[in-house]
């Protein structure tokens, strides 16, 4: 949590939220501040803090309060040097200050609405260093001159220069190196970013560590960042431009260790790839496809998964204009029991909040058609600092007190109730407001008001203290638990798709944004404006303010719909008030009384992937003269057959090790080999347009299909239709008689369908149930079919090369292809969408898969093991001395055999 780290690297009763929003901290000098009573002079120790936009005294006793004297509100500042006395000692020079208000802070250290007095008031300062005396006079002149000028953007642009001759002026002291071996690589003037504040100062990178030194000394002296320990960056989009970059030293932490805003995003860009290299070869980098893919099945949560969203769309808990958003889950905040298994608990998450209210709804549409363009139906956001702060000010009341000038909110409207806040988001003619990941974690401090802050009274005479729970919530960690199991149940875990649609993904722009009632103000979109082509400063300064008043939407991570989660379905559960037994219930994967043989054979089948690593070779045989292109495998294991561009089908006995048989239907390479169901008849494809049926009683050629224009290059079999893919651009589906698998010389084949592809179709795969087919081309388009409407479902231009071999996944969801482009895509059948990508060092010319994990075979001879989940090679097993052609996996997933350029087969067994 951001403003919890953040307390925990500065102590100290000075912070930078004393300032103006876009105030910068310049320097500070140990002073005594002077006043004169009735009785006698005196004196109070303290640090002396110039800012760009006033003067800070921090007395060293906590019970006097900081004195914030802003210069716009200065008449005269002046040097006061004193006459000697009699004695003829040098007197020191004085900082004198009239002014017309002044700012009373934290007086007796108790966070508070700031004190203030207006009227002309003197103040002097001495400070202990008398040299530096003058100097500091003539630079609060010159901030002094910058706070009076008429222009706003002229003040900015004075304050900029002086901001910027300091850093030119300074460097990073090397002196603060870890290391005296330590060899820099580059440095540059930076500001570090933090809620509502930044510092400047230099960044200093080196072969080991990432220094940055605020100009100030504030909060310390040279923070250091270990580069072998970072495990995420993520280049930034920082007031409309960019020039951020986050360093995250965690894998899951919504915080980072460090957030730096550059002056040029050429710095910013040699700094995040200087890093990137340094981790390229131990930390893996995650795209929002690689997240999915991992949420789809179940190795992230839904919480984890809305954080790398946020993430990768720009939001940060460093920046309150672009914090992480979450989603409103629960409806139902008056019951006095959470019934998680009813669907009315849940709010509907196909719809933005402004459209839950069909009545609401109905009046900002009314308004939205009259509007002239450029239109919007919500004039406030979902995510804004404003909206932040409201949930968050008993856990970070300064930052409250800054955004809103010194003062709390009103009470009335102020966090008071959650029940309360939900009506308001329903039936509030501007509030549209979603949550913060605050509300899903473990922290119930911004529910209590734990600093016992004075937030106010309201009209009814109460004091603002706790947020007020729902009837469900025993307190607020209760709360806390209960609203995140809500949001790892399974109605959300099927719905949540449709809410990252409208934050995140397709629905967020466009017309589809407009039918879904998604509709903002054009501002707060990325890319709306381009600011760096904005002349006038005072427009510039005009649109950063409105962009941190009003909020941005997240960088658009998804142009297609985002698929559905792959949930397990819940079998008849009770509600239980024990919230443990809740969370036991409904944690996915969880047993059931419904667990069947089924699933003890995917526990196996599991196992025996996860031990798919320790392959080993059994017995390799060359018994063709080409390449092997095709393998196919009796029920019991015992025959082996095989074909090859030698135009040859080779069967190969198990038991005797040895070859048996060689068959011969044309002059032209075969392409491929099936075993039919009767396990009596293989399925051979030629090169020479046709389909070949062997039958291995009779061993003779059975029948012949002389089905295409083009080679057939692959086939597939399910109940009594016979899927042909060819060069000729088609997929055709045959119905072949039952005596096809008989002794008869003559079949019958009726064909039933035919799909038209626009490039040779090289590959295709059906799914277990054979509702769906899927196609591989020579251009590199990946296409989806429904074999019962025989209607096309997808389309998606996957690869740049001749897709070699398509396959879905057990449980449908998922197809695998590879190409000649050395890339390895997994595509969402639901969607069409491509969810990963990974880029291999060779081609991959065959695989199998379990949906997670992928065994390949390569172009070096070597099988790969994948973990898409990480994009990485897990295990390289040496094979073949040629690329690998063709692959078979039994049932059980423990035996593999593999064929190869190096015309062998070769036999492999899965030790555990």
């Amino acid at each position: 949590m951001a403003f919890l780290k953040i307390s925990e690297r500065c102590k100290e009763r000075f912070s930078l939220l004393l300032l103006d929003l876009e105030e910068y901290y310049f320097e500070q000098h140990v002073a005594q501040h002077l006043t004169a009573t009735s009785t006698k002079d005196r004196k109070v120790r303290g640090s002396f803090k110039v800012c760009s936009k006033s003067i800070i005294f921090d007395p060293e006793d906590i019970g006097e309060p900081i004195l914030k004297i802003p210069l716009r509100d200065c008449k005269k500042i002046e040097l006061v040097e004193e006459k000697n006395n009699p004695f003829h000692e040098t007197r020191p020079p004085n900082i004198s200050i009239l002014c017309g208000q002044v700012y009373y802070i934290k007086e007796n250290n108790i966070i508070a609405p700031y004190g203030s007095e207006r009227g002309e008031k003197r103040f002097t300062f001495q400070l202990e260093v008398w040299s530096k005396t003058e100097d500091v006079v003539q630079i609060l002149l010159q901030l002094h001159r910058a706070s009076c000028l008429d222009r706003l953007g002229d003040q900015t642009a004075m304050i900029a220069a002086n901001l910027q001759s300091r850093l030119a002026r300074s460097s990073f002291d090397k002196n603060g190196f870890q290391s005296v071996a330590e060899k820099p690589h580059m440095e540059c003037e930076v500001e570090m970013v933090m809620p509502l504040v930044s510092n400047p100062g230099h960044v200093c990178i080196t072969d080991e560590n990432l220094y940055f030194q605020p100009l100030n000394g504030y909060p310390e002296q040279v923070i250091q960042i270990k580069l072998h320990k970072v495990r995420r960056i993520y280049k930034r989009r920082h007031g409309l431009r960019p020039l951020g970059l986050e360093v995250f030293c965690t894998e899951n932490d919504s915080c980072s260790d460090i957030y730096l805003k550059f002056y040029n995003t050429a710095d910013r860009d040699e700094i995040y790839y200087f890093i990137a290299t340094f981790l390229e070869n131990h930390v893996t980098e995650h795209t929002a496809e690689s997240y999915m893919l991992q949420w789809q099945r179940g190795h992230i949560s839904n919480y984890q998964y809305l954080l790398h969203l946020n993430n990768l769309a720009d939001r940060s808990c460093n920046d309150l204009s672009q914090y992480p958003v979450f989603p409103w889950v629960i409806a139902d905040y008056t019951s006095t029991q959470l019934d998680l298994m009813n669907a009315a608990t849940f709010r509907d998450l196909s719809k933005p909040v402004g459209a839950l209210n069909a009545e609401r709804l109905e009046r900002l549409l009314a308004r939205y058609r009259g509007m002239p363009e450029p239109r919007f139906m919500y004039g406030s956001h979902y995510s804004s600092p404003g909206y932040v702060l409201f949930y968050l000010v008993r856990m970070a009341p300064e930052h409250m007190l800054c955004l809103q000038n010194g003062r709390y909110d009103n009470a009335d409207r102020m966090f008071n109730s959650i029940a309360e806040t939900w009506k308001n988001c329903l039936e509030g003619a501007t509030d549209f407001k979603e949550l913060i990941p605050e509300f899903y974690g473990n922290e119930p401090r911004f529910l209590e008001n734990v600093m016992n802050l004075d937030l106010g009274r309201r009209q009814n005479g109460s004091f603002v203290s706790d947020v007020a729970l729902p009837p469900w919530a025993s307190d607020a960690s209760d709360f806390l638990q209960k609203n995140r199991m809500a949001l790892e149940g399974q109605y959300v875990s099927e719905h949540l798709h449709e809410w990252i649609d409208l934050v995140f993904g397709f629905k967020q722009k466009g017309s589809e944004a407009v039918a879904a009632h998604n509709v903002f103000h054009p501002l707060t979109y990325e890319g709306c404006i381009d600011y760096d082509s904005v002349e006038d400063p005072d427009q510039r300064i005009a649109m950063l303010c409105q962009i941190l008043e009003f909020g941005q939407t997240p960088k658009q991570l998804f142009t297609s719909p985002h698929p559905q989660r792959i949930t397990p379905r819940f079998h008849n559960i009770t509600p239980s008030p024990s919230i443990n037994t809740a969370i036991s219930e409904l944690s996915p994967g969880s047993p059931t009384e419904d667990s069947s043989f089924e699933d003890l054979t995917e526990e196996s089948r599991k196992m025996a992937w996860a031990n798919m690593g320790n392959l080993k070779i059994l017995t390799s045989h060359k018994i063709h003269k080409e390449a092997v292109t095709g393998i196919a495998v009796t029920r019991d294991g015992a025959a082996i057959f095989s074909t090859s561009q030698d135009s040859t089908l080779k069967m190969f006995s198990k038991d005797l090790a040895d070859f048996q048989r060689s068959m011969s239907f044309s002059n032209m390479a075969l392409s491929s080999c099936l075993m039919l169901p009767d396990d009596k008849t293989v399925v051979c494809s030629s090169w020479d347009n046709n389909v070949y049926f062997y039958s291995i009683p009779y061993g003779r050629r059975q029948d012949t299909l002389m089905g295409h224009d083009d080679a057939v290059s692959e086939m597939c079999w399910h109940g009594d239709r016979l899927y042909t893919a060819s060069w000729d651009s088609t997929v055709k589906v045959w119905k072949c008689a039952s005596d096809v698998m008989s002794s008869h010389k003559r079949s019958q084949f009726e064909l039933l369908a035919e799909f038209e592809h626009d490039a040779g179709v090289n590959a295709l795969g059906l799914n277990p149930g054979g509702t769906l087919l899927v196609t591989g081309c020579k251009d590199g388009a990946v296409t989806i079919w429904d074999t019962l409407s025989c209607g096309l479902m997808h389309q998606v231009q996957c690869h740049s090369g001749t897709i070699h071999h398509v396959a879905f996944s057990s449980d449908s969801r998922h197809i695998l292809s590879t190409s000649a482009d050395s890339y390895l895509k997994v595509v969402d059948v639901q969607t069409g969408m491509l969810i990963s990508s990974v880029k291999a060092e060779e081609e991959q010319r065959c695989f199998c898969w379990d949906g997670n994990t992928v065994l390949s075979g390569g172009q070096s001879g070597d099988l790969l093991l994948w973990d898409l989940l990480s994009s990485s090679v897990m295990k390289r097993i040496p094979g073949h001395s040629g690329p690998v052609t063709a692959m078979w996996m039994n049932e059980q997933c423990n035996t593999v055999i593999t064929g190869g350029e190096d015309r062998q087969i070769i036999l492999w067994k899965s030790c555990s």
